[in-house]
């Protein structure tokens, strides 16, 4: 009996073992994929191609730095931008990359990487306002345009307290003031800057040749996830230090680094 027991103790051990085995190569699966999420009409930071895949420099980076970090697979998630950091949190999306400036408010909601772009806000307005527009305080008052939960909706805001029409994409932006339906539209100067270059969907648009602030993009994770910060944050400094990220930096937009 004593025998037979311990013989059934070792199956079920055995068989314990096997599964509790089994559960962790599950999990470790599972967290060699890593899960970005982005909002990609962003162009050139994140955006889709003809065929619907996810592009850009943002798109680019966490690739590279996904693989620095050991990840055999990144999966980019595209979603709405104010729906990012609730999809972090609720733990849908392991991290976010969308030309995400750090800000104090954000912050609070998550934690931020090293920053990886410097940016800055401007204004596009129609060229013919030009004259009535020479610079952004005489924007105030006016009917602005910008993105819903971005720096520019909230600089847009203070402009024009009440008369901001935001929209779920900067495309939409881009298009209501073509369509006179707003003054300006207030937006990060990279995005403004690749819409100008496009030259068929910007013609009778020009920028005001003012930028507003100083701004740095960061990666954010779930709060108080410091394990895959530092895979991040690793993994940034590698790419930095090899010249990888000047590399990508260049092919999206054609110059070199600024820091």
């Amino acid at each position: 009996m004593k025998l037979k027991f311990n013989g059934l103790f070792k199956t079920l051990a055995c068989a314990a073992a096997f599964g509790c085995m089994s559960l962790s190569a599950a999990s470790v699966a599972e967290a060699e994929t890593l899960r970005v999420g982005t909002e990609a009409t962003y162009a050139p930071f994140e955006f889709a191609n003809a065929d619907g895949s996810l592009t850009g420099f943002d798109v680019e980076l966490i690739r590279a730095i996904g693989k620095e970090a050991g990840y055999d697979d990144v999966e980019v998630i595209n979603m709405p931008f104010d729906g990012l950091i609730p999809a972090i949190m609720t733990s849908q999306i392991d991290t976010i990359i969308a030309a995400m400036t750090i800000t104090e408010e954000r912050a609070k909601r998550v934690d931020f990487s090293e920053p990886y772009y410097t940016s800055g806000l401007s204004v596009l307005i129609l060229e013919e306002n030009a004259a009535k527009y020479p610079n952004v305080n005489a924007l105030k008052g006016q009917a602005l345009c910008a993105q819903i939960g971005t720096t520019g909706a909230m600089t847009a805001e203070k402009l024009s307290p009440g008369k901001v029409k935001a929209f779920n994409t900067e495309p939409e932006a881009f298009m209501e003031l073509k369509a006179k339906g707003c003054e300006g539209v207030v937006n990060d100067r990279p995005i403004n800057l690749y819409f100008l270059s496009q030259s068929d969907a910007s013609e009778g648009v020009t920028e005001i040749n003012e930028i507003l602030t100083a701004e740095k993009y960061g990666i954010a994770v779930r709060k108080g996830n410091t394990e895959l910060l530092d895979k991040l944050n690793a993994g940034l400094k590698t790419l930095r230090d090899n010249g990888t990220y000047d590399q990508i930096y260049q092919k999206w937009f054609k110059l070199a680094p600024k820091d």
